[in-house]
């Protein structure tokens, strides 16, 4: 194993250590993080609850292709994590901030 300097650990910890800077306590992720991606997948079923709620009756060719063009043409919302700043970021960022 090689042996690194003071300085090199130093680039490494700002390169590598994150710091949360998404404006809510730290562990509030713990809770809101599952919530939310809920919240996206409940918002997915319910739309297409009510596609299929339209779609039921009598079919009609006409109204049938523009129902599947509509069925086929949203994109379901999605949810995606944001990640935490690098501690380099974050230092620059709070310097900047002075």
């Amino acid at each position: 194993m090689m042996r690194r300097s003071p300085q090199e650990k130093k680039q490494l910890s700002y390169a590598n250590d994150r710091r949360n800077t998404y404006g809510e306590n730290d562990k509030a992720s713990r809770k809101n993080l599952p919530r939310k991606r809920a919240r996206v997948h409940r918002a997915n079923r319910h739309r297409a609850h009510q596609d299929l709620l339209a779609a039921t009756g009598l079919v009609d060719t006409e109204t049938s292709d523009v129902a599947e063009l509509r069925l086929r043409g949203r994109r379901p919302k999605e949810f995606r994590k944001q990640p935490d700043l690098s501690l380099g970021e974050y230092l620059r960022r709070k310097s900047r901030a002075r």
